[in-house]
């Protein structure tokens, strides 16, 4: 990795770097995506079914989209028994954390006989998208799912791409099924996200879409936003290490890599006081590299997105940490929950030597949906949330209207909306 004194100028053209990596930047699969988009709203399960056939080899119709009964039993047939224990103890404390998050209506009263409060629903239908090309994401299956049923949404469906023979990996139904997932269909890419967005005969329109998925799912729900809402338009996984002379380098070039074998466009970043700990977390690197399987993904990922950037004092680390808004950020510091009282941007942070990223990624309960590309100076974790819509509640009695009818025709008259006015007064014509 390469190491730099943290500087105006390592700092801009830091951030340059990581901006690149943004979804917002790959105009040229647009077209592609929006012709995707296009077809499936207008033909419906005619083109999923193409594209199905076209992408993934798979030849999937109305009568074997959706995963049946005896395929759940199957996966859960080939799932260790282990593993599935795991997953189980994962549910339980993602369930107890997003639990605390939940909202309630609520009612004020006054004598006059004013009522006003809030109702708070959730919504009707969710659509989840789990990738299924490369690799099997069970854990993604859980953080997004389970928000959506401690919320309370009543239809849970979820798409993910299947293989050339029609199966999808046992881990990710085993997850579903212990999620509570109602449905699943064996559709992936952009169709997949056009048919939850528009329905299909076979695929229900949803009311939101969540869940990760490679460039043109990204792409297809920044392109179906308005007709139905989504969770963010995700980019690559990122991590911000803030660290000082106290930090093992060990540990910090491992929990760097962590991310870093994501993919090529994964960033991975050591903001630290300490030039002896930047030195030697680099050597720490090139030792992990020569043994962790996805090395090369990981040799490009740090050429291409990753920095050591040494700090002249903490409060200047803090502020870059800021700046970046990371979607991981590990603070491993001689007081890290000082520390952390000054972050004003992070997706998840992780305090202290034994809170590396992982932990949150499949175990600990808080959400590994996160913002990133520097979202999180305005975007927070997927949650409970995310599956609810609120309605004002508003209820006047005569007299509680007659105190104050002047006042909104006043302001109603000052906005020339006459009929507004109208609206109030009427009620009191016969004073």
């Amino acid at each position: 990795m390469r190491i730099l004194k943290l500087t105006e100028e390592s700092k801009k053209n830091l951030q340059n770097d990581l901006l690149k990596r943004s979804p917002n930047n790959y105009g040229e699969y647009e077209g592609r995506v929006n012709d995707i988009i296009e077809n499936v709203r207008n033909r419906g399960d005619e083109a999923v079914f193409e594209y199905t056939k076209k992408f993934d080899g798979a030849d999937i119709n109305a009568s074997n989209v959706l995963v049946t009964e005896e395929e759940f039993l199957e996966a859960y047939g080939k799932v260790d028994k282990e593993l599935l224990a795991v997953i189980q103890k994962a549910k339980k404390n993602i369930i107890e954390y997003h639990a605390k998050q939940k909202q309630y209506s609520w009612f004020d009263s006054e004598e006059n006989g004013i009522i006003l409060g809030q109702k708070v629903t959730a919504l009707e239908t969710a659509g989840v998208y789990v990738p299924g090309g490369k690799a099997a994401y069970p854990s993604s299956v859980l953080m997004n799912v389970l928000p959506a049923k401690v919320a309370g949404v009543k239809n849970i469906i979820m798409t993910t791409p299947c293989d050339k023979e029609g199966k999808v990996y046992p881990t990710t139904l085993v997850a579903a099924k212990e999620a509570g997932v109602d449905k699943i269909y064996k559709i992936g890419g952009a169709q997949a996200i056009a048919a939850m967005a528009f329905g299909t005969n076979s695929i229900p329109k949803v009311d939101k879409i969540v869940g990760p998925g490679n460039i043109y799912v990204a792409l297809a729900k920044k392109a179906v936003f308005g007709f139905v809402s989504i969770d963010s338009v995700a980019g690559p996984s990122e991590i911000l290490v803030l660290c000082d002379e106290t930090a093992n380098p060990h540990y910090i070039a491992a929990d760097l890599l962590s991310q870093a074998e994501h993919d090529e466009l994964a960033s991975a970043i050591l903001i630290t006081t300490s030039e002896d700990v930047a030195n030697k977390v680099n050597e720490e690197i090139d030792g992990y590299l020569k043994k962790l399987s996805r090395s090369e993904i990981i040799s490009k990922s740090l050429e291409n997105y990753g920095y050591i950037l040494i700090a002249s004092n903490l409060d200047e680390a803090v502020d870059v940490v800021n700046e970046i808004a990371s979607e991981h950020l590990e603070i491993v510091t001689k007081n890290p929950f000082e520390i952390m009282t000054k972050v004003r941007n992070a997706g998840a942070i992780f305090l202290g030597e034994y809170s590396s990223e992982p932990l949150g990624d499949y175990f600990a309960g808080p959400n590994h949906v996160l913002p990133t590309n520097g979202t999180a100076r305005f975007f927070s974790p997927l949650s409970v949330d995310d599956f609810i819509k609120k309605s004002s509640i508003i209820s006047y009695s005569r007299e509680a209207l007659q105190e104050v009818y002047p006042d909104i025709v006043k302001f109603a008259k000052a906005e020339g909306l006459t009929a507004h006015a109208n609206s109030i007064a009427v009620r009191f014509e016969e004073d």
